[in-house]
Order: structure tokens, then C-alpha cells, then sequence
């Protein structure tokens, strides 16, 4: 359908949270998790690498607007059927909307939930990136990026974002929950063992913090 040499153009403004290097990551999870699953790989394969192709958008319209109602998903979506459309050979109508709701529904914070096979595929491989070892190491070089501090209390109640913000306050607001949001069997086993990687870091982390360890 679309190359990779092509697929990776579209990410040279990215952060390193969102670039082509977690695109291969999720790409190859959704090998992984499709083939089990018994997935329309293509379909998969195709949402995947037009994933976060408007990640930026999404930052400039809510910096325009003044608001964080951009959503990168269904910004992507569209751009994607753009992309999809002006192919030769030209793909069935059915192909470009499957791949269309794929990336439309990848979101974690979202109203759009995956309702096909591919969709939760492409869901679960994107979340599981996001958790475990890499999601460690993502909450902290997005920490970096925003200026955040290694560790803060996080109040009853928290309701996420905000000043103060800390990939602490990241795991215990989203990070946790993710496990929770798992649509396939697959990424349900895979999630667990991540979780609980993830879960002995951050109650690791605290006891250093507090000079228990």
C-alpha cells in the first residue's frame, strides 16, 4: 500500500515520544498481536504507519484555538483517507475507511472506541508502547521535553495535566489505567507483564526517593 520510506517522511517533525522509531515499535507489536489475533494485516499494518502522522497538528491547533480540543486521531484519520485516495492502484472505499476508524480510534482519551478487529489491534499495540520499560523511558524524555521535575506527590483526586505535572503523576493518572483498556486477549498478556514492570519501577522509584532503598 504505502512504503515505509514513505511512511517515515511523514515523521520528520516529530518528538522523540511520538517519531518513527515508536512507530516501528508499535508495528512490530501489531505483527505480533494481529497474526494472533487473526487480524487483516494490511489494514493493520497500513492504520500503524499513518498513526501519529498529525501529532503536530494536533499541538498547533490547540495552540491557535487556545484549546486542547485538537485531537491528532481523527486529524490523522482524514489525512490518511487524503492519502490513501490518491493511490494507484486506487483501494477499495472499504480498505481506506477500515484503516480511516483504525487511527481514528487509537486514542487513549477518546469518545471513538475500536469497533473492528484491526482497530483493537492497532489500539492495544499502541498502548502497550506506552507502558513496561519504553513507557518508562517515554514518560521521562517527554518529561525532559517539558521541562518537568523527576518526581511529585500526586493529591487525591488529581485530575491530570496541569502545572506540576510529573511522569509520576503520568503513571499513576493514565499509565496505570492501561492495562485496564486492552481489547484483545493478546495485548491483555502482553499488558500484564509490562504493568507489573512498570508498577515496581514507579514503587521502586518512590522508596528511593524517600531514602527507603
Amino acid at each position: 500500500m504505502i512504503s515505509m520510506e514513505f511512511a517515515r517522511t511523514l515523521y520528520d517533525d516529530s518528538d522523540p515520544v511520538h517519531d518513527f522509531d515508536h512507530v516501528l515499535r508499535v508495528l512490530a507489536l501489531a505483527r505480533r498481536i494481529g497474526q494472533a489475533e487473526g487480524a487483516d494485516m494490511a489494514v493493520v499494518e497500513t492504520a500503524v504507519l499513518l498513526h501519529d502522522i498529525q501529532r503536530a497538528g494536533e499541538d498547533h491547533l490547540a495552540h491557535v484555538h487556545n484549546a486542547e480540543t485538537a485531537d491528532h486521531a481523527l486529524l490523522a484519520a482524514e489525512q490518511a483517507r487524503e492519502i490513501l485516495g490518491r493511490l494507484d492502484p486506487l483501494p477499495a472505499p472499504a480498505f481506506i475507511e477500515a484503516v480511516a476508524h483504525a487511527i481514528a480510534a487509537h486514542r487513549f482519551r477518546n469518545a471513538i472506541a475500536p469497533q473492528t478487529l484491526e482497530a483493537k489491534v492497532v489500539f492495544d499495540a499502541d498502548k502497550l508502547d506506552a507502558i513496561g520499560a519504553i513507557g518508562v523511558a517515554r514518560a521521562y524524555a517527554y518529561g525532559g521535553l517539558t521541562g518537568q521535575k523527576l518526581w511529585g506527590e500526586v493529591p487525591p483526586g488529581y485530575p491530570g495535566g496541569g502545572t506540576g505535572h510529573t511522569p509520576r503523576h503520568e503513571f499513576s493518572y493514565k499509565l496505570s489505567r492501561i492495562i485496564e483498556r486492552m481489547q484483545t486477549e493478546t495485548g491483555r498478556a502482553i499488558a500484564r507483564e509490562r504493568h507489573a514492570f512498570m508498577a515496581a519501577f514507579f514503587a521502586r522509584l518512590e522508596r528511593e526517593v524517600r531514602g527507603e532503598e
